[in-house]
């Protein structure tokens, strides 16, 4: 079996500043996991059935256009998990589309938990870790236009290697 996801990247300056943050508090799985918004979380299929999983991605692409995604200040999934994140403040119902289009087909599955996007910057850690990470990113903030998506194959040395980008139609609403 081969282990995929989807995603929309962060893009640079930010995603590098970003998983090194992440990788600063001790996480050791940090500098695998590229900074991200998942669309759809980890998932595995037969390899000989890439080509389809591609297609229906292209074809998902194809139906969104390309949208603003404003990310501003962390949110925590505590009590319920040891999680905290950058909060998407713009682009969540994109998002939320986006990642519905892609959980069918060859990709259909129910999630454990409502589908809430974000990107995670501290995961599994101490208590006072995950406060320090809510604290420290408080003041963050971007703006980028998501105008692709990434598949994603999990490598057990390399972590998470995008191996194919998916190019959102054009014509989304102007951007300021």
């Amino acid at each position: 079996m081969t282990t995929i996801g989807v995603a929309l990247a962060v893009p640079e300056p930010w995603g590098e500043q970003l998983q090194d943050y992440r990788a600063s508090l001790g996480d050791v799985t940090a500098k695998g996991i590229p900074t991200h918004i998942t669309l759809m979380p980890p998932f595995e299929v037969e390899p000989d059935t890439l080509p389809a999983v591609e297609a229906h991605l292209a074809d998902a692409a194809a139906r969104k256009t390309a949208f603003r995604v404003h990310l501003r200040g962390t949110g925590t999934f505590r009590p319920v998990s040891p999680v905290v994140f950058v909060t998407v403040v713009r682009g969540i119902s994109q998002c939320e589309q986006l990642a519905m289009s892609i959980r069918r087909g060859p990709l259909a599955t129910e999630l454990a938990f409502p589908y809430h996007p974000h990107v995670t910057v501290a995961h599994h850690l101490d208590d006072p870790l995950l406060d320090r990470a809510f604290d420290d990113l408080s003041t963050f903030e971007c703006q980028f236009d998501a105008d692709h998506f990434l598949l994603y194959v999990h490598d057990a040395e390399m972590g998470w290697q995008p191996t194919r980008r998916f190019a959102l139609a054009p014509g989304g609403p102007p951007q300021r």
